[in-house]
């Protein structure tokens, strides 16, 4: 498929294109052409848009799929097309499956199931047998099929003896560890982030110490075994203090945080709508605007949808009974854009695209003539309202539903295919 993008700022902080609005030809999913005007050709397809950003394609390093073992929360195939109607070309595919993607077989399905999708698809292979926190899984045999990395998902290791040897056997593979931080021993039982709000509701309360303990335990080893180690979503101020003395002290430590947990707060769940539960809970407002802030200041490396579908007998409950998540996909960037109108292209480029790469130890390609096109347009100036019917995912949990978010996403192109909204 040809395809002309016209008049596009370019984001990308290595193109030598990068801030200059240009029009772009694809031919054959490959960039063939980049000047300042291009005058279509008979039967090409032409994008454009008020305000049109090309980035490269965002890739997403947290979401799950459920794919295989709850198909019917979503599969692999309508994941990867809500990942494109989100913008984004790239997915690391988290172990929360049943059985989880705990050896060679598991990483192999979901390779196989992903091939010639526009969205490529990085499995995450689990750092323990079965997700039961005892005994490594076969890592060296996941890496040969595939996994990019290993996670436990929501599971936090509990065992500290177990997260050293993930760490020094992840080196020997030259691999790395994800994993998720919550001390099960102080947040066990909890619905929300424990506050003054949590009293007033009559909830139980997830302590930010249960995040921030086992950071600081999981940092400590790593100063110990040397290796790299990425969290995946944190939400709170001390969080982001462990993580900034951690760097600060060459430690090879890299974190995100979920869109929605840049936007929303605790103050959110008054409603009891359980579409607001999440793991990691919405923390205090002083929370949300040290996340901002982290970001900003590069301590927060890249933005994850952390899209986790429940289907509606998972979370149309009581809400203690209720299971944690969102479908997150198709408004992670809108919850990004919404939540800090002042971000810069740029930054959205770093966070959403370039990062991930870089920590993932992907080439990162650049928007020049003759890279394969692997691209993310998008607007800032858009609105976006998202109704049921536009949900793409077989569950709709999410509490966007009728919402007004700030930026669009006009489509994404990779592998010669392309989705526009």
């Amino acid at each position: 498929m040809n395809i002309l993008i016209k008049q596009a700022t370019v984001v990308n902080t290595a193109s030598p294109y990068n801030g200059k609005v240009v029009d772009i030809l694809i031919e054959r999913g490959v960039i063939t052409q980049i000047k300042k005007s291009i005058t279509p050709e008979k039967g090409i397809k032409t994008i454009e848009a008020e305000g049109l950003y090309v980035s490269l394609g965002w890739l997403d390093m947290q979401v799950n799929f459920c794919d295989p073992g709850n198909e019917h929360k979503e599969t692999l195939d309508n994941g990867l097309k809500t990942a494109a109607k989100g913008g984004f070309t790239g997915v690391c595919v988290m172990s929360g499956t049943n059985p989880p993607l705990h050896n060679k077989a598991q990483i192999e399905y979901v390779v196989n199931r992903a091939k010639d999708n526009l969205v490529n698809v990085f499995p995450i292979g689990t750092i323990s047998h079965n997700r039961e926190g005892k005994d490594l899984s076969e890592m060296y045999d996941m890496q040969l099929a595939g996994a990019v990395a290993f996670s436990d998902y929501k599971k936090a290791i509990q065992d500290a003896g177990l997260i050293l040897r993930a760490l020094q056997y992840s080196q020997n593979i030259n691999s790395f560890i994800i994993t998720h931080a919550d001390d099960k021993t102080i947040s066990h039982g909890g619905q929300m982030n424990e506050s003054v709000v949590s009293t007033k509701l009559g909830l139980k309360g997830i302590p930010a110490l249960a995040e921030e303990l086992m950071i600081q335990r999981n940092l400590q080893i790593l100063e110990y075994t040397s290796g790299k180690i990425h969290f995946p979503t944190i939400s709170t101020k001390g969080s982001i203090d462990l993580i900034k003395k951690a760097k600060a002290n060459g430690l090879n430590v890299t974190c995100g945080v979920a869109a929605h947990n840049l936007l929303l707060d605790e103050t959110e769940l008054e409603s009891f709508d359980t579409n607001y539960k999440l793991n990691p809970p919405l923390r205090s407002k002083d929370d949300v605007n040290a996340l901002k802030r982290a970001l900003e200041n590069g301590i927060i490396d890249v933005v994850v949808s952390d899209h986790n579908p429940q289907d509606i007998e998972s979370k149309d409950l009581e809400f203690d009974l209720a299971d944690s998540g969102i479908v997150a996909l198709q408004t992670a960037f809108n919850c990004l854009v919404t939540a800090m109108p002042k971000i810069t292209p740029e930054k959205i480029g770093e966070c959403l695209a370039e990062n991930p790469r870089a920590i993932l130890g992907f080439e990162n390609n650049m928007i020049k003539e003759g890279q394969d096109a692997n691209l993310t347009l998008f607007t800032l100036t858009g609105k976006t309202t998202l109704s049921e019917k536009d949900i793409v995912s077989k569950s709709k949990n999410t509490p966007f539903i009728g919402k007004t978010l700030q930026g669009k996403v006009i489509g994404a192109i990779n592998n010669d295919k392309i989705v526009l909204n």
